[in-house]
């Protein structure tokens, strides 16, 4: 009996090793193929150059719709088709703020509207600034305290945090509730310090919302220089802001998701990356989320160019509208509900196209444990973190419906500092890192398909 279990151990530890083998041996022609042959650099060029940003309902991100059907196409996929979605549209048109002393002349700000906020309709909004440097300090302040007022929410993005996406959920919160917040004391409208890593003047934008029962008022973002300088400004004197702006919501309107999918040899289960279409209305929407786009379309190239017999199908999916209402990832969770279609697993990249430095998993902890054992074949492409616990928005209704997802985690010290501002550019890309992090995403999606 120890003969036998001893040869049975020994025959398994041999096919483990002519499996660990063969898998570093499949993992090195995926990174030579992509280093070498990749497309994703010159794709995203043509589309943040081409394009440009994409914000949804525009007439951009319709452009963008047909680029990514014509691109899976010709990257391979079986099949390309589009997913309806109804999406919100806002708009920003012409917008200004500026301030003044009580003895001072107006002088201009730069700023940028939220995300999903309303305007001032075209007419000037003014009114004295004050200013709060938390919620705790905002929540005893009485209603006529407020009342009239500008609220200047001046929460710093926390530079004590080595992963900067602690820093920026931590921020976040000040950035989506600020103007609910000063409705609810009858404050005219609300700027916030921008959710930025950078000792910049560039000011970010992203999404807010409104609480159901107040005033929709408006809220905008300045950069952290300008913000330091308004704050030095209010310890001395009292300052009057004036807002215009033109932006608001414009209804709903049809649009898609655009997916792509090369058919499983084994069977139809379903495994996903993606990345989302959509932008914000500044900059060129390139780290976020063009770079997530590009790589998720050289996953399903490279499988097709290095002829690998996928077992499950692998679909791409470009999700529409994550930036101001995540309804394409919405629309595909349901409609993979309704038709009962089974997913193994579901890979996002939307953290920028920085070098990867591992993948977050959002699943049990044995197919946790399974994937670490993994990680040597990962360490000489740079990827070595798996701690991370969460996953990309767009596929979280899938994680809601039980399926195992993921996020390429990225070096993220550089992508708060463009995050939803005009510099982010496809200047700011690098093709290596761009490259890498397709790499550790086809790698991974071919180890999910192997063994799952």
């Amino acid at each position: 009996m120890k003969k036998i279990l001893g040869a049975g151990i020994l025959f398994l530890s041999l096919t483990s090793f002519a499996q660990t083998k063969e898998d570093s041996i499949q993992f090195s022609k995926i990174s030579t193929e992509i280093l070498n042959k990749g497309k994703s650099y010159y794709e995203l060029r043509d589309l943040t150059k081409n394009i440009g940003h994409r914000l949804s309902g525009s007439e951009a991100y319709e452009k963008s719709v047909k680029w990514a059907e014509q691109k899976l196409q010709e990257a391979g996929a079986d099949k390309v088709w589009l997913q309806e979605v109804m999406i919100p549209v806002w708009e920003r048109g012409k917008e200004s703020l500026y301030i003044k002393s009580n003895t001072g002349k107006w002088t201009k700000l730069k700023m940028l509207s939220l995300g999903n906020s309303e305007g001032t309709r075209g007419k000037d909004v003014s009114g004295e600034i004050i200013m709060v440097k938390s919620f705790a300090e905002y929540e005893k302040l009485n209603p006529d305290q407020v009342k009239d007022k500008i609220v200047f929410f001046n929460y710093p993005f926390s530079q004590s945090y080595v992963q900067t996406f602690r820093g920026y959920s931590d921020a976040s919160a000040y950035r989506s509730t600020a103007a609910s917040l000063t409705a609810q004391k009858g404050g005219k409208f609300a700027i916030v310090r921008s959710l930025s890593s950078a000792f910049d003047d560039v000011p970010h934008t992203g999404a807010m919302r409104y609480k159901d029962d107040v005033t929709k008022i408006p809220a905008v973002a300045i950069g952290n220089t300008t913000a330091d300088k308004l704050e030095n400004l209010l310890k001395s004197q009292k300052i009057t802001a004036k807002l215009n702006s033109n932006c608001g919501m414009k209804g709903e309107k049809l649009s898609h998701s655009v997916i792509g999918e090369i058919t499983g040899k084994k069977d139809q289960s379903v495994i996903v990356v993606g990345g989302h279409l959509d932008s914000w209305d500044v900059g060129e929407g390139a780290h976020d989320d063009g770079t997530g786009i590009v790589q998720s379309i050289e996953v399903l190239r490279t499988f097709k160019n290095l002829g690998i017999k996928n077992n499950h199908t692998i679909r791409v999916v470009c999700f529409a509208n994550e930036e101001n209402g995540v309804k394409g990832g919405i629309q595909y969770g349901k409609t993979a509900k309704e038709t009962r279609e089974k997913h193994l697993f579901a890979l996002e990249s939307d953290a920028g196209g920085f070098s990867p430095r591992g993948i977050a998993l959002e699943m049990d902890d044995a197919k946790i444990n399974q994937i670490k054992t993994w990680i040597p074949l990962f360490l000489p492409y740079g990827a070595y973190d798996f701690d991370g616990r969460y996953s990309g928005t767009d596929i979280y209704p899938l994680h809601d419906m039980g399926v195992p997802t993921a996020e390429l985690a990225p070096d993220s010290q550089r992508y708060f500092d463009i995050h939803h501002t005009e510099e982010d550019t496809f200047e700011k890309v690098n093709r290596r890192e761009l490259l890498l992090g397709a790499t550790v995403m086809t790698q991974m999606i071919y180890m999910i398909d192997q063994n799952w």
